[in-house]
């Protein structure tokens, strides 16, 4: 015991004598309960939980606890049957009394109680025999009777100085446990606290009965399967209702202990209720231990007897020894009778009720045990008569012999309801650890046996049978023979010489070494004449004081029945005469909690489902607002057109619903297609065809029409009815025949109808197929590229062949718009035969030049397209035309004015201006400086950018930097250039030098790896840190609960799910603490000003949120599952298993049964608040996806907010912890501080209004907001803040880029309406509104934020990327550049290219504004800008030639771009950046790091990303890049 133990113990010692001394005058020393401090000099001697003491040293297989056991040893119940089995009815031949036996069995439970189940639990099961005629009688092989280790000290058991020792869980003294309870809060538990008396029940001569919390053992009826502690008695001894018998005898001292309280209340009226119960109870004491002692043992030992009191012996330790408890006392089971009797005063002996309803002559053994609803003991006058019955009863006779009610019918667990008693016992001495029964005699100084018959000759004489087949089964070597079976064995009419031994040792130190034994006078509490009193009262006489027997009714000695003593018994009772034995039976704890424990974990798993739908049902709310907010806010000025013509609905294939359509045939004779609304879909030309086919169903209500179209695809009409149908086709009919055309008409089953059709899918997949197998002449595409018609039907193919493009299909393969000019011409020019289609020759040759022609070609196609006349030349006005055309196709903004100038400068260029005609000569010699671009220009068709092996790549096909050209070609060659930059400013270009960077792959690979690392490290090293910190929590919890945890339990029950759980648990309690570090914005800010930024990379914050956040919630789900598989484990474990498991919840009472899955579930405070959390994460993760936060960020914003929830539900699910102390705090405490700290930052400047000075509505939704600067705001170009506006909600905060620079005295944001919240703010600053209003709303300003587009002046060139809205960082920066160099601050970055890529010029206009404000600023030539028009090159590279031809005149003319008025390159395409990254290599050759720097859609930053690992396997300068996506 450690310190802390004694002086607790020494506190509550002198408490409970402060609290004697203050309510009564006793003024001896009253012993504690729990048999603490007995023993002064060792306070812990014969206390409960005290250790037992070998007699002689513990014999474990490995020296320190493992049991010996099979093969080594024979099988338990093998040796049961061959040792125990006889005949029963054998009285016993001193006439001991059933009375005498279940006295015994009383001291037994009042000095000993180790057959509580230890902890961790451990099994040591005994297999069955196979064929056991009574477990096994299906010859399975595989019935266990069940068996669980002893309870032992947690100290010991570690090596073979210090092998394991059990405890015993009462004391060892004889001082009323039994009686009053083995601690002061059971005592307090019995008592009734009036008078001094125990509580009394609905009798008063009857004990309380037992409620749901009572202490008391309850193990389950074997017989009827009732469990629980309600039915049995509260009495002193824990095991007391184990069966009727020692019921009886607890309750014969409860008895005696009020019958002495009330004596002495007679006598002492003025004694206090503690008075009068503590003199009782010292009474009741000594009574016990002079009957136990004085009276029982000698007639239990016979003619051994101890020696006198020597008086109190303070070094003798009353320790239970192992060879007494587990085998030595039990011998007395020798001596339990099949039956026992019940009579009254009369002796009359009564008759039993069984089970059935049946009667029998005495109770049965193996049936009574653990009775809730007794019928025949129930009363306190059947106790009286069941009591009288023992004491008439002569037991079974003392020898190797049980009777088979606890041989084969002795109570077990609920899973296995019988079991061996005497393999039981002989398992518990291998589980403590005995010596066998050779050695004992040794230790004992008794007389060697070197043969099996010298054990016992008696049976050698009588049955030499059973000595032979002991040794069989012991392999003939006596020296493996147990104590219990060979004191067994050797005992006959009484304990054999070394059970008798035992039992005298142990009796005589428990005597000697008892401070407060009745006859030490020195203790105070009784004076010789007590003494002399309490020697002379007999078990007798306790009788006839607390039953209704008088003197004459029972014999004077109770613990034998001679001859002529009253009421003898009717006869010796045989299992024969009696009612059999309930067979065993099983139990599956799960049953009947299958359908309920799986529809709640379905529940529990269906969580996130359930919050996608919510999640999703809101999308849709708020999609639905947003087109009505559209609508409102866009009205359609179109009216719903009223057609006139016949209704039906088109059916398009299979797989898409009819489309409700309005049918007409017009005066023109065509066939026009309507919608409901009004809208044209086809029109047919019926004149053209000179026979119309038309199949009509004549199945199914007769209601399908096709009508097949030559070179389209069919139209499939049904109608409402066959009425409608006969009408439309008669109509048909009269419009075709009109013009002497004819209608061939087919009828078939609509089935063969549809089958029959030519659908819009399938014409396309023709359509497809034509144009690829046309490319594949002309470029060399492999066959299976252009799609294999081998094996394709000859139907098909000849479809293929003789397919004829319309102008949509026409337009649509080459990506352009159906009514654009340049379609038209093109259509026209190759249509030769004027059919309005084109057929597969016409295509292959117009592609024929325009993928493979001469420049010469190639500009003669483009000449003679706007040729219209056919005349040779064009004029001035057709020209214009022409440029128009090409202009189209981008968006062009050029007003009439631009145009007619910009003609006129390339005409100036040119020298033709005096020319009102322009030949194709002219033509081409204006081209004359392009003839390489030309060359290269040719046609862009959907699914064919990628094949052809004269398709140059993309660095060749599109404008970019390009390649220096020889000095003799500098006047006007390098447009790229601006004319105020200086011809010594560097030339970046294209190609590099290729050769220089050649090398094996393994070698990139290795030089890509050092990049990565070079560019990475801060984020390599921190998430080395975070995850490891992870893992090592989650593996420490893993190696403690399935290795080290052994006082748990856990490698005995649950490894895998308490070990995944528990583990899961730790990595989860740091992750989610310290994921709040990562969102504190404040402090984030602060620590990149500092030293930290060079360690730690503040810019992925939020990457590194995401990437906690996704490893805790699967973390969380596999916790979950861990407790999932825990539940169902704790729902089909025994009792005694969780209760080792959970010691502060649950409390091993015997009953077995697990409490249901639903408790752990609902009724736990852990459970509770798991559910609750899977709940709430449910939402919070769905509505944090990137598809809902898109659509509705206040659904993220409100459900993100449930975190306060989630961490107060985590801490209380972590505090109320089951199975180990609270460890989530140590993780909180620190981040939850700083995470406190930061939100008060906030809160501290959330709330301030700040006025918006202008706001101004620009084009392509964006909205530009220019507002008052909060005093004391400083902030750094690139960083961001959040706003709220007043109007639409406090709370709902959305982030955006600051656009002004950090000199400007206001702030300036500019926000895209792509959503709800931001097309409401768009609209609450329109002019209309603001009428409404009168003031520009207010805002709530939060930040200045920082990230990675600040730390654009770290580097000495710095590349900006900017995609869409994702230019607004470079604004602000662009302006900060620019403004601190011209006020001549010390900057380190020299240079910046800035890099805009957009769809069309006319995407943000607001833009090229800024960048006009920064070019006119730019004197130093600080900023290289390029902007990059996208949706051009997507259509047609020859149309893109010519406008890059026609910008390049531009350029050189007014030095201006002819699409964005900036003097800054503009390119049609994507922009090449490995290309661009290669020259800046060369270009700034000193560079050693260079600052890439990106915004905008993730495909573009995925693809700078992957530009910047590329150029990062070579040696020269590292691109670090830093992106944001939105």
């Amino acid at each position: 015991m450690d310190l802390r133990k004694r002086v607790w113990s020494v506190c509550e010692v002198l408490g409970l004598l402060l609290i004697v001394d203050s309510r009564c005058d006793i003024t001896w020393e009253v012993p504690r309960f729990d048999g603490w401090y007995n023993s002064l000099g060792y306070p812990k001697r014969g206390a409960v939980g005290s250790h037992l003491v070998r007699l002689v040293p513990a014999n474990f297989r490995d020296g320190v606890y493992q049991a010996e056991n099979e093969p080594e040893l024979p099988n338990p119940r093998s040796l049961s049957r061959t040792v125990s089995v006889g005949p029963s009815g054998l009285p016993s031949t001193r006439n001991h009394t059933v009375l005498s036996l279940f006295f015994g069995y009383h001291i037994a439970f009042e000095i000993m109680n180790t057959r509580t189940p230890g902890c961790p639990p451990e099994f040591m099961n005994i297999p069955v025999p196979k064929g056991d005629p009574v477990f096994d009688p299906n010859a399975t092989g595989e019935v266990l009777l069940p068996f669980q280790r002893g309870p032992w000290d947690k100290d010991t058991g570690q090596s073979p100085g210090n092998p394991r020792t059990q405890v015993n869980l009462v004391t060892a003294w004889i001082d009323g446990s039994s009686i009053y309870g083995p601690c002061n809060s059971w005592s307090d538990s019995l008592r009734s606290f009036s008078n001094g008396l125990l509580a009394s029940g609905f009798e008063k001569n009857m004990p309380r009965q037992a409620t749901s919390h009572s202490l008391m053992w309850s193990a389950a009826d074997p017989t009827t399967g009732d469990h629980g502690p309600e039915g049995l008695y509260e009495l002193g001894n824990a095991w007391g209702n184990e069966n009727m018998f020692t019921a009886a005898e607890g309750i014969i001292w409860f008895r005696y202990h009020n019958y002495l309280a009330s004596k002495l209340r007679e006598e002492h009226p003025q004694w206090s209720d503690e008075e009068l119960f503590q003199n009782a109870r010292k009474t009741v004491v000594a009574t016990f231990q002079n009957i136990a002692l004085y009276e029982w043992l000698p007639a239990y030992l016979g003619d051994r007897t101890l020696p006198p009191y020597p008086g109190y012996q303070k070094f003798v330790d009353p320790a239970i020894s192992p060879e007494f408890e587990t085998a030595a006392m039990r011998l007395g089971i020798t001596m339990a009778p099949p039956g026992v009797y019940m009579r009254n005063r009369t002796c009359h002996f009564r008759k039993i009720i069984n089970t059935d309803g049946s009667l029998s002559s005495a109770l049965r053994l193996c049936n009574s045990f653990w009775k809730r609803q007794a019928v025949n003991v129930n009363t306190s006058r059947d106790v009286d008569d069941l009591i009288m019955g023992m004491a008439s009863q002569i037991a079974e006779e003392v020898d190797h012999i049980v009777v088979e009610d606890l041989r084969d019918f002795m109570y077990g667990p609920l899973k296995f309801t019988r079991t061996d008693l005497v393999a039981l016992t002989v398992q518990r001495g291998r589980d403590f650890g005995l010596r066998s029964y050779t050695e004992i005699r040794k230790a004992l100084d008794l007389p060697p046996v070197k043969t099996f018959e010298d054990i016992s000759p008696h049976i050698n004489r009588s049955n030499p049978q059973l000595l032979r087949e002991v040794a069989q089964i012991y392999g003939g070597d006596i020296s493996k023979v147990e104590l219990f079976p060979g004191g067994l064995l050797e005992s006959m009419g009484g304990p054999g010489p070394v059970f008798s031994a035992i039992i005298l040792d142990q009796f005589e130190r428990i005597r000697n070494g008892d401070r407060f034994w009745f006859e030490n006078k020195q203790n105070g509490l009784f004076s010789d004449d007590d003494i002399q009193r309490i020697r002379n009262v007999t078990f007798h006489d306790i009788l006839v004081a607390v039953t209704n027997a008088e003197n004459s009714d029972l014999q004077s000695n109770v613990f034998f029945w001679k001859s002529g003593d009253p009421c003898p018994q009717p006869t010796q009772l045989k299992s024969s005469m009696l009612h059999p034995c309930t067979d065993a039976t099983k139990l599956n704890y799960f049953d009947g909690s299958r359908v309920g424990f799986g529809i709640c974990i379905i529940t529990l798993f269906l969580f996130p489902l359930v919050s996608y739908f919510v999640a999703c049902m809101v999308a849709y709310h708020r999609k639905s607002r947003y087109r009505k907010f559209q609508k409102r806010g866009n009205p359609i000025g179109t009216v719903e057109s009223k057609v006139s013509g016949f209704t039906a609905s088109e059916w398009q294939n299979h797989k898409k619903p009819l489309h409700p359509v309005t049918v007409e045939v017009t005066e023109e004779k065509k066939l026009q297609i309507w919608d409901r609304s009004g809208a044209a879909l086809r029109c047919l030309n019926l004149d053209t065809q000179h026979c119309i086919d038309v199949l009509v169903s004549n199945d199914r209500h007769q209601k399908a029409v096709l009508l097949k179209v030559p070179k389209e695809y069919d139209l499939v009409l049904f109608f409402d009815d066959e009425s409608k149908r006969a009408a439309f086709l008669k109509c048909l009919h009269r419009e075709v025949t009109a013009k002497r055309h004819g209608v061939k008409l087919r009828k078939m089953s609509e089935k063969e109808l549809l089958k029959e059709a030519l659908t819009g899918e399938q014409r396309a997949q023709i359509v497809e197929t034509f144009i690829r197998h046309a490319f594949s002449k002309v470029l060399e595409i492999e066959k299976c590229d252009a799609g294999d018609m081998s094996g394709v039907s000859c139907k098909k193919a000849k479809e293929v062949l003789q397919c004829e493009l319309t102008a949509t299909e026409f337009a649509d393969a080459l990506g352009l718009k159906p009514d654009s000019l340049f379609v038209n011409s093109m259509f026209t020019l190759a249509d030769k035969d004027g059919n309005g289609y084109l057929c597969f020759q016409e295509f292959l040759d117009v592609i024929v030049i325009l993928m493979n022609g001469t420049s010469e070609e190639k500009s003669k196609l483009m000449f003679t397209m706007n040729d219209i006349s056919g005349t040779g030349f064009l004029s001035k006005e057709d020209f214009s035309r022409m440029l128009r055309s090409f202009i189209e196709i981008s968006n062009g903004a050029l007003s009439k004015c631009q145009m007619d100038d910009a003609i006129r400068a390339m005409m100036q260029a040119a020298g033709f201006d005096n020319k009102e005609n322009i030949t194709w000569e002219d033509f081409h010699f204006l081209l004359r400086d392009h003839d390489k671009e030309l060359q290269f220009a040719q046609l862009n068709v959907k699914g064919l950018a990628n094949q052809g092996k004269k398709l140059l790549n993309r660095d060749q096909r599109v404008s970019f930097i390009c390649q220096m050209r020889s000095s003799d070609n500098t006047d006007g060659q390098d447009i790229r250039r601006r004319k105020k930059l200086d011809l010594n400013t560097p030339k970046v270009y294209v190609k590099p030098k290729r050769d220089y960077y050649v090398r094996s792959p393994i070698r990139q690979k290795i030089q890509y790896f050092k990049r990565f690392i070079e560019n990475h490290r801060r984020h390599i090293a921190c998430v080395i840190v975070v995850y490891g910190i992870t893992a090592g929590v989650a593996l420490e919890r893993c190696y403690y609960y399935s290795l080290q945890a052994t006082s748990t339990g856990m490698p005995e029950t649950s490894v895998v799910g308490v070990v995944v759980s528990r583990g899961s648990a730790a990595a989860i309690s740091f992750l989610f603490p310290y994921m709040l570090l990562t969102v504190c914005r404040n402090l984030i800010t602060m620590c990149r000003e500092t030293f930290l930024n060079r360690y730690i990379p503040f810019d992925s914050a939020i990457d590194l949120h995401r990437s906690m956040a996704v490893t805790a919630i699967v973390l969380t789900v596999a916790h979950s599952l861990g407790h999932v598989i825990n539940i169902y484990i704790f729902s089909i474990s025994d009792l005694n298993i969780l209760a080792c498991l959970f010691p502060k919840v649950l409390t091993n009472n015997g009953s077995e049964l697990p409490l249901k899955w639903s408790w752990w579930f609902f009724q736990t405070v852990p459970g509770l608040t798991g559910v609750l959390l899977l709940f709430t994460l449910a939402f919070i993760y769905v509505f944090a996806t990137r598809y809902f936060r898109r659509i509705s960020f206040q659904g993220f914003w409100i459900t993100h907010n449930l975190y306060v929830v989630v961490y107060i539900l985590t801490i209380i699910h972590g505090s109320f912890g089951l199975l180990q102390e609270p460890r989530f705090y140590i993780f909180l405490i620190p981040p939850a501080l700083l995470f406190l700290l930061d939100k008060l930052i906030s809160l501290s400047r959330k709330k301030v209004e700040i006025s918006v000075i202008t706001a101004e509505l620009l084009p392509s939704g964006v909205t530009h907001l220019e507002f008052k600067r909060p005093q004391g705001f400083v902030y750094r170009s690139g960083q961001w803040v959040r706003i709220a506006c007043l109007r639409l909600g406090t709370d709902e905060y959305h982030p955006f880029t600051l656009t002004s620079a950090p000199h400007e005295e206001t702030l300036s944001l500019h926000i895209r309406a792509v959503g709800p919240w931001t097309s409401q703010l768009r609209e609450l600053y329109s002019e209309e509104s603001l009428i409404e209003l009168g003031v520009y709303p207010k805002l709530y300003l939060d930040g200045p934020f920082g990230e990675g587009h600040q730390e654009w002046t770290d580097f000495e060139v710095s590349v900006l990327v900017g995609g869409g809205i994702g230019v607004t960082p470079f604004a602000s920066i662009l302006k900060d550049l620019v403004f601190k160099s011209s006020i001549r601050s010390r900057i380190q970055c020299q240079k910046v290219y800035f890099i805009w890529v957009t769809r069309t010029q006319r995407q943000f206009e607001w833009v090229s504004d800024i960048i006009k404000e920064v070019e006119e600023m730019d004197s130093l030539e600080l900023v290289s800008v390029h902007t990059y028009i996208t949706q051009v090159a997507q259509k047609f590279n020859l149309r893109t030639t010519m406008l890059y031809i026609c910008e390049r005149h531009f350029q050189k003319i007014w030095s201006r771009s002819l699409f964005t008025g900036l003097r800054s390159v503009t390119h049609f395409g994507r922009p090449p950046f490995v290309s661009f990254f290669s020259s800046l290599q060369e270009v700034h050759p000193k560079v050693s790091k260079i600052g890439v720097f990106s915004c905008g859609p993730p495909g573009l930053t995925k693809n700078v990303e992957k530009a910047c690992r590329h150029m990062n396997k070579r040696d020269q300068a590292l691109f670090m890049h830093h992106f944001e996506n939105f």
